[in-house]
């Protein structure tokens, strides 16, 4: 029986996640997939990274069945963090901030954390529109681009299919001069720009601290 059951894509990689949380970790979650944890027995069940258009997605009432199974069920990061927005009044536990921006009414499109992966190995091939913003602002308030050049970015990006969006496209079409181009793309290329994984690396930790609460 599992205790904890951890879904987890191109959010963060595996082997920096299993140094933070020892658990079972399973490929993004599709409908059912939260169904069969429950079933299996799971205690906790983190869900970071699930489907969005290529199969059917996990759906509000099997995260309610898990919960009212005694699952503790903790979303985060990418389709979680939009699960968790939803029903937090209803038991599912939300982390980060891009749960808080969903929550508030800030982001509310699933195109926000959508992105294109290797089927195989989860590696991200396009950026999520939230890693965009966020880096662009924080480029911007760091002084790397201008607060104009922030939104050129924000509004390239927006304008661009979940699947195209590159940081060297989104670069080009914001239309950045002179040795911006290049500064940018460094910063944003930095760990602490991607909050997608931040905000997976902060769901583990609490998925940490509830195990040792419930004694797993």
């Amino acid at each position: 029986m599992p205790g904890i059951v951890v879904f987890l894509g191109p959010s963060l990689d595996r082997a920096e996640a299993t140094r933070i949380l020892t658990a079972v970790y399973r490929p993004p979650a599709a409908r059912g997939d939260l169904s069969r944890a429950a079933e299996e027995g799971a205690r906790i069940i983190g869900l970071i990274d699930g489907v969005f258009f290529q199969e059917s997605a996990v759906g509000h009432r099997e995260i309610l069945q898990a919960l009212g199974r005694g699952a503790r069920v903790v979303g985060a990061s990418s389709m979680g963090a939009l699960r968790a927005a939803e029903l937090h009044t209803l038991g599912m536990e939300g982390v980060g901030r891009i749960f808080r921006c969903y929550r508030d009414g800030i982001i509310t499109s699933d195109d926000e954390v959508a992105l294109l992966f290797d089927p195989e190995y989860y590696h991200p091939l396009s950026e999520p529109l939230v890693n965009i913003r966020w880096a662009a602002a924080r480029a911007a308030r760091a002084g790397i681009i201008t607060p104009e050049e922030e939104e050129s970015i924000v509004d390239a990006a927006e304008s661009l299919y979940f699947p195209e969006r590159t940081y060297p496209l989104i670069v080009r079409m914001a239309g950045l001069t002179g040795d911006r181009p290049r500064a940018f793309l460094r910063f944003a290329s930095e760990p602490e720009q991607d909050l997608k994984r931040r905000d997976a690396v902060e769901a583990l930790h609490r998925i940490q601290e509830i195990a040792t609460e419930i004694g797993i």
